[in-house]
């Protein structure tokens, strides 16, 4: 749990800029204050006292602003930038090094429907290691966001993600083939929001679709005009052969 802990430590002062030091992290951040909550009563859960480690969590969630269900799995240096409003649910795994932004849930895709048979099923999702979901993501079921994916703001998720993938959207979509690079071998992006190198296929297709009507259009009119052409010199020499009426 020590070890956790100073890990969770490392990665807030690795990511975040706003970080100056281990002082102001251990006392200004929710994202750790939280994880020592979930860290003591994830413990707790595991050896049986389920009232005491919801209790914790539930005064945390108060403090903090994130709420963690103490059943839920979390690998070591995790960081939920900001944090506010941020909730995972009872069976969601985490792997290591995995950063979530504000806003972010991580829940059932139907939470009030037949609840007594899916009280021991998993219903929540699995992240790999080095994932990044960006504010405001909804990642819904139990489904898997492989490792060093990463989810744009916003976007909804109900469908598994490849290995290092970037899916953006409601209903989320791949924008890329994937790059399965750990963080410390790729930059680091925030809110999980790519470059520009690599543009939604959607829109790559609607405007390669708004170029190739604005060529025939252009193609169209050139041969309108060609004709036009073409027709008015018959027009005038038929209009000279004519005899004059008075003749």
């Amino acid at each position: 749990m020590y070890r956790n802990l100073c890990q969770d430590l490392s990665a807030i002062i690795e990511r975040d800029p706003a970080a100056s030091n281990r002082l102001a992290v251990i006392f200004l951040y929710p994202s750790f204050q939280v994880m020592v909550a979930y860290r003591v009563s994830h413990v707790l859960w595991c050896i049986g006292f389920h009232f005491i480690a919801r209790l914790i969590m539930q005064i945390a969630r108060i403090l903090t602003g994130i709420e963690i269900h103490p059943a839920a799995k979390i690998g070591p240096g995790f960081f939920v930038d900001h944090g506010m409003g941020t909730v995972i649910g009872q069976t969601t795994e985490i792997g290591r090094d995995v950063t979530l932004y504000h806003d972010v849930t991580l829940g059932g895709v139907m939470p009030a429907i037949d609840s007594q048979k899916q009280r021991d099923a998993k219903r929540h999702p699995t992240l790999g290691d080095y994932v990044i979901i960006g504010a405001g993501a909804q990642i819904l079921g139990p489904i898997t966001v492989n490792r060093c994916a990463r989810v744009g703001g916003n976007s909804v998720v109900t469908k598994d993600v490849p290995e290092g993938a970037t899916v953006v959207g409601v209903p989320a979509r791949q924008m890329n083939k994937g790059d399965p690079k750990p963080s410390g071998e790729r930059s680091f992006m925030p809110y999980a929001v790519h470059s520009g190198l690599d543009s939604d296929p959607r829109e790559r297709t609607i405007r390669a679709l708004a170029d190739e009507l604005q060529s025939q259009r252009s193609a169209l009119s050139n041969l309108e005009k060609q004709l036009g052409n073409l027709g008015r010199p018959a027009a005038i020499k038929k209009q000279k052969a004519k005899p004059k009426s008075g003749s």
